[in-house]
């Protein structure tokens, strides 16, 4: 008899299945990639066969991969359904949103996710927890956030996703000038070194990927900013550049220049992500669409 299959093991199989790649998928589960690959390898032990052909050119399913992965995404999907039916039948009175944000996420949209689920077809409070985008997502998984907002730097396979505003990048720095100065092209900041902070919030994720699209080379400093009051306060002392979203700058005197890209704004996404299968889906929804809604246009 086929030993108990792992709900661990089909769901990073379905995870890599979806983003294509193991380091996609251990990001989106927020595990290290051998823990991700040893539970892909414990349960294609279980079934018999592998799943997953690993080539220079990316992870694609194999023929029996490419039955089972259907199979398997079904039955996570089902589970689910089990999970949220029974939270909505054993708290049918639940009042509250439970909402995560990234310490990158602005005033304003906050703002508007009070007057939005106040305005709800059923009126709820909004329990708000601010916390590191790794933990956030732990959290969404393990059903304890209803929804998050935080910025589109990261895979989260099988959840829902909504962008819900997107904001202009500043570069921060003594040679740069005050608020209203000309902007400069990613191209010429490609030189500078850049002062980063922790890679908890997405900033640092999201400078990353941007030089890696452009294919320039990040050349860091080699200390670490705690705080974007920090990071703003070390670039005014020339020990290098930082990259902000506009409302993160904390004061017009800080000198900054908006970034651009042959000469387009340089913009930051921020998106609502919530499961499909919570008891609160329809209300999350609406809550994301509002948000998306009522953006206002960068300018």
């Amino acid at each position: 008899m086929m030993e108990r299959l792992s709900l661990e093991g089909l769901r990073y199989a379905q995870a890599v299945a979806e983003t294509k790649s193991f380091s996609a998928a251990a990001r989106a589960y927020g595990v290290t990639q051998p823990a991700l690959s040893n539970g892909i390898a414990k349960l294609e032990e279980r079934l018999g066969e592998k799943l997953f052909d690993r080539s220079p050119r990316g992870v694609t399913p194999t023929a029996f991969g490419t039955r089972m992965l259907p199979l398997i995404g079904h039955a996570v999907a089902a589970l689910d359904a089990v999970s949220a039916e029974a939270r909505r039948l054993t708290a049918p009175g639940e009042q509250k949103i439970r909402m995560g944000v990234s310490p990158l996420i602005g005033p304003h949209l906050v703002a508007r996710s009070f007057g939005m689920v106040r305005g709800l077809p059923v009126p709820r409070d909004l329990v708000l927890r601010e916390a590191k985008m790794e933990d956030l997502r732990g959290e969404l998984r393990a059903d304890e956030l209803d929804i998050i907002l935080i910025p589109a730097v990261a895979a989260m396979p099988r959840f829902e996703h909504r962008v819900i505003d997107v904001e202009p990048i500043v570069v921060v720095g003594p040679e740069t000038g005050c608020g209203g100065a000309a902007p400069v092209e990613l191209a010429e900041v490609g030189e500078a070194q850049f002062i980063l902070v922790p890679d908890t919030c997405g900033l640092t994720t999201f400078t990353t990927q941007l030089f890696q699209a452009h294919e320039l080379p990040l050349r860091t400093y080699p200390g670490e900013a705690a705080s974007y009051n920090v990071l703003q306060d070390w670039a005014k002392l020339g020990l290098g550049s930082a990259m902000v979203p506009r409302s993160k700058v904390t004061s017009p005197d800080v000198p900054h220049r908006p970034l651009t890209d042959h000469g387009r704004e340089v913009q930051i996404s921020f998106e609502a992500v919530w499961s499909a299968g919570s008891p609160l889906a329809a209300d999350l929804l609406r809550l994301a669409d509002g948000l998306a809604a009522a953006r206002q246009p960068a300018g």
